[in-house]
């Protein structure tokens, strides 16, 4: 399988039943100073899904596997004005996002229409139409898109509009950058937590909206760092939980400021002392040099 007079170079069609796509065929673009532009080609979409600097073989296939099986989110950035689009989009990209961006009203139809997103990033002000617009359009097309209005505009109004034709959060311009990562990761995992209101394993339930643990059908009571945790290792239960990913679901952005993971061995050893003696037949395992793993007894 060599390379084309464009320099591209076509693998076999691939199938991943459990990722994003069903099946692929995919190629890769040399580029200069060993990065490749992945591109993947599906039966209804042909789309470019991220740039890689590729230092051998193995690191492509790893970067290619990542983005199938959905561990890398996709954001879509709708924003008219080009240095903070840019900006934006190098950040996001900097954070491990595949991101794809639209500078007009029109341009953003055609791609919410056509593509899924983890999050969508939306102005309100945008040229050829209103950004709550597109919102409508969402909603119309019962897209479960998780959406962060980013706008200049600072009135009630516009808030009370956007978040009641579906909108997650709202963000007013001038904003850090940290704190906009912080809440797209947020409405993420609220948005992939929505298909997931009740957890379960053995007689531990736990519902997610109402904030609420039963053992036994009975309520226990756990402190907000212990429930947040606990959810996590839920929604990840049978696998290894590494520790940085407790602490940047749980502590997000303020994980930096953290020395080590001590703090997580203090949460976790409260968990299993009222999980044991409130009767659980789960147990929080400790893997050495990895992290954690929620089983049943």
């Amino acid at each position: 399988m060599g390379f084309n007079k464009n320099g591209t170079h076509y693998f076999r069609s691939l199938f991943f039943p459990g990722g994003n796509y069903q099946r692929i065929s995919c190629c890769f673009q040399k580029r200069k100073n060993r990065r490749v532009r992945i591109l993947i080609v599906t039966n209804h979409t042909f789309k470019v899904l991220k740039n890689f600097e590729v230092k051998n073989k193995s690191s492509f296939v790893r970067a290619l596997l990542l983005i199938i099986t959905k561990k890398i989110n996709e954001i879509l950035v709708i924003e008219d004005e080009p240095e903070m689009l840019e900006l934006i989009k190098q950040f996001l990209e900097d954070e491990n996002y595949n991101i794809e961006t639209a500078n007009n009203f029109n341009s953003g139809l055609d791609k919410i229409v056509s593509y899924d997103y983890d999050c969508i990033l939306l102005d309100i002000m945008l040229p050829g139409g209103n950004g709550l617009e597109l919102l409508q359009e969402l909603k119309n097309l019962n897209k479960a898109d998780s959406v962060i209005i980013i706008s200049a505009k600072n009135s009630l109004d516009d808030k009370i509009k956007g978040l009641d034709l579906g909108a997650d959060d709202y963000l007013t311009k001038p904003f850090h950058l940290a704190e906009l990562n912080a809440r797209i990761k947020s409405v993420i995992r609220r948005n992939k937590m929505d298909g997931h209101k009740l957890l379960e394993l053995e007689n531990l339930k736990i519902d997610i909206e109402e904030r609420l643990v039963f053992i036994d059908n009975q309520s226990v009571i756990f402190n907000r760092k212990e429930l947040d945790i606990l959810v996590f290792l839920m929604m990840n239960k049978n696998r290894i939980t590494r520790k940085s990913a407790i602490a940047e679901n749980i502590w997000g952005d303020y994980i930096d400021q953290a020395d080590d993971f001590d703090f997580i061995y203090s949460q976790i050893k409260n968990l299993r002392k009222k999980l044991r003696i409130n009767g659980a037949k789960v147990e929080i395992s400790a893997v050495y040099g990895m992290g954690y793993k929620l089983t049943s007894k």
